[in-house]
């Protein structure tokens, strides 16, 4: 390791690589996305003209195959539009050469050491799941991912996933709480009701879903067009899909350096950088390749050496993949256009001054306009002013994630009612598109848990069930779901907790129940209800989080990689995996919007009230997990100020902080200090 290396994050990007750089292209062509003449892009770059053509997709896979080829590997390459459309997916070599296991911990002969939930999946197996491959998932994960938790204000790889969603912050580090994003792998699922999908011919309007969630292995980058995010790319070389746990070394592996090279005139401005952003002190990591680390000079890369599009299946080539990819290579779409799926509001259903940004669908008519509750207990005035409040909140705030400093938070926001149905989205310009998803499954989490029915749903749900790939065959292990709310009422101890609607719970405080560790990073203490226990626990199984949809995600894995098995419906919970690996919803059709994109366990959500009465939520996402909690928290006040009292917060002797299992508080809100731009106002959200 030379000195440079070892103290990346203590420098700046520009010294570094004036010190390190040597042996390969000029860092001024590989390591910069430069911006128009004199523009700064903080949000407002994108436009009609911003997009990925034929030509740029066919250039960056052929700079990742150079590079690919130089370094003796095979690779499979996925290239994505900034709404998760899959341009092209181009595999190096047969496809029985391509065996990829999940797994975060192996033995010396590359088996996985767990084997529940995802862990220790491993595709091709013979003899029954011979033909099946996971290579060109895992590599359109990865691209998905630098795609959706990038922006104009920040840019972040899979390698900045897996430092943000491991139990502790940093990996590693004994006795730190976990990462920020903790749990926000199993988002962007297919079974998602919120995600669109294409048929893969073309490209449509978004967001759409990954077929593995987002990844934290490191190989996938964010692509840059104009100093604006166009994309990303994904890469699987080395048969492992997994993440990095050591934050201290520095592992130049063949998956990075390729997805590195594949950038190469298309990468992430460098003050834009992961590693120009830090989080509670500690700054993110972007990438262990630098420029010196390429064994091939991407300018030289030419996409005539790629095989064309309909090659041979036991040949290198672009290849189709059910559900994502026709076999050929497509152009993306501009976002922020109405052909993208996200557009401006225009002033037509939220005040001007806002900014504001909604969802459309193909035919550009809005997805998600502001509408009274099904349970006839929310009206569509106090939902349109819950999202406008939350808004107003989103333009006054700080930033946590976005550089340079000073610049506005940007998020999504969503609105529920008692039933999880989506009563209104909106979100701001700029916002990641992975907070879509995900403010949508805080607010569904946060309605169930602080109803009266939480236990006896996730009870009636069928046991997940985990695959295992022995060489004999496939096996199906059942895990009841019915376990995670009596381990809760046993935690707290209160056997009416989920039963009884009495606690209003916020997403913080579920997320505190769903740690490996209670309380959280706490080495050596007992795991929270809803967690697997420490050294069972993983990003791959998690416990609650991904047992209520895991059944959904494998259904949609196996019918990706080529199983006779239909592709798996909207609904990730309520599905039955059956021995034949085919699935079915059972849920009754009222009961499918509960969770029906999925649960998840960070925060940034809250129940909303009428009195005494449960009639919401509202869930927030996007840029810092405080400024979430505040957005959705101050968001509901404000509202309920303009509304005379209409709707209120939970009624505080109710709220989840009351609570002190183990003699340790539950938190239900946190807000950051001085969050506001204009004002240096501290405590916001005390006294409501």
């Amino acid at each position: 390791m030379n000195f440079c290396k070892g103290c990346f994050t203590l420098i700046t990007v520009g010294v570094m690589t004036a010190a390190c750089s040597s042996g390969g292209p000029a860092q001024s062509s590989a390591g910069t996305s430069v911006a128009p003449a004199g523009a700064q892009c903080t949000g407002q770059c994108a436009n009609a003209t911003t997009f990925l053509t034929v030509a740029d997709v066919e250039q960056i896979i052929a700079q990742g195959v150079a590079e690919a080829t130089a370094r003796n590997a095979e690779a499979t390459i996925a290239v994505v539009d900034r709404v998760g459309n899959v341009l092209a997916v181009y595999r190096m070599g047969p496809a029985s050469a391509h065996t990829v296991v999940i797994g975060t911990q192996f033995n010396a002969a590359g088996q996985a050491l767990l084997t529940s939930g995802l862990e220790g999946i491993r595709l091709p197996s013979p003899p029954a799941l011979a033909s099946l491959n996971i290579d060109q998932e895992a590599a359109i994960a990865k691209a998905i991912t630098g795609a959706y938790l990038s922006s104009e204000g920040n840019a972040f790889s899979t390698r900045t996933a897996s430092q943000i969603i491991q139990d502790h912050f940093n990996p590693g580090v004994a006795n730190q709480p976990s990462g920020p994003l903790f749990g926000v792998q199993f988002s962007q699922l297919a079974c998602s009701d919120f995600l669109l999908r294409s048929s893969g011919a073309a490209a449509a309007a978004g967001p759409q879903p990954s077929p593995l969630g987002l990844a934290a292995d490191p190989g996938g980058f964010p692509l840059y067009k104009g100093g604006t995010v166009v994309g990303g790319v994904g890469v699987l070389a080395d048969g492992v899909y997994s993440l990095d746990k050591n934050i201290d070394d520095i592992v130049v592996g063949a998956d990075e350096a390729i997805a590195y090279a594949a950038t190469y005139n298309y990468a992430a401005p460098l003050d834009r950088r992961a590693d120009q952003i830090t989080v509670n002190g500690v700054t993110l990591r972007f990438s262990d390749v630098e420029e010196s680390d390429l064994l091939s000079n991407p300018a030289d890369a030419s996409p005539a050496s790629l095989q064309p599009a309909g090659a041979p299946a036991s040949g290198e080539g672009f290849i189709a993949v059910p559900g994502y990819s026709d076999g050929q290579v497509h152009a993306g779409v501009a976002f922020g256009q109405p052909q993208s799926g996200i557009r401006a509001d225009n002033g037509q259903t939220f005040p001007a001054s806002l900014d504001a940004y909604i969802f459309v669908d193909d035919t550009n008519t809005p997805r998600f306009p502001p509408i009274a509750g099904t349970d006839g207990l929310l009206t569509q005035r106090e939902v349109l002013q819950l999202l406008s409040s939350a808004l107003g909140v989103v333009s006054e705030t700080r930033a946590q994630i976005r550089v340079p400093a000073g610049l506005t938070a940007s998020v999504t926001i969503s609105v529920v009612d008692t039933r999880g149905v989506p009563l209104g989205m909106v979100r701001t310009r700029d916002a990641p598109i992975f907070g879509a998803d995900v403010s949508l499954q805080k607010a569904r989490t946060v309605v169930l848990f602080s109803s009266a029915s939480a236990a006896s749903f996730l009870g009636s749900l069928p046991d997940a069930q985990y695959l295992a790939t022995p060489g004999s065959g496939a096996a199906l292990t059942p895990v009841p779901l019915a376990q995670y709310p009596a381990a809760l009422q046993s935690f707290l101890p209160d056997p009416t907790a989920l039963a009884d609607g009495v606690i209003a719970w916020s997403d913080r405080s579920i997320g505190n129940l769903s740690r490996p560790y209670f309380p959280d990073g706490i080495d050596g203490a007992p795991n929270g209800p809803l967690s697997k226990p420490a050294g069972q626990w993983s990003i791959f199984s998690d416990g609650l989080q991904l047992d209520l949809s895991i059944n959904a995600i494998l259904q949609h894995v196996l019918f990706v990689a080529g199983a006779a098995v239909p592709d798996v419906s909207p609904g990730c919970a309520g599905v039955a995996l059956a021995p034949s690996l085919a699935a079915a919803q059972t849920l009754p059709a009222a009961q499918v919007p509960r969770l029906a994109n999925g649960l998840q366990i960070f925060p940034g959500s809250e129940p909303i009230y009428r009195g005494s009465t449960l009639v919401g939520a509202i869930g927030v996402s996007g840029d810092g997990v405080d400024q979430d909690d505040m957005i959705s928290f101050l968001g509901l006040e404000r509202a309920s100020v303009a509304l005379s009292g209409s709707i209120q917060e939970a009624p505080a002797g109710r709220r989840s902080d009351t609570l002190t299992p183990k003699g340790t508080r539950l938190v239900y809100v946190q807000c950051p200090q001085s969050p506001f731009i204009n004002s240096d106002a501290e405590d916001v959200c005390s006294g409501f």
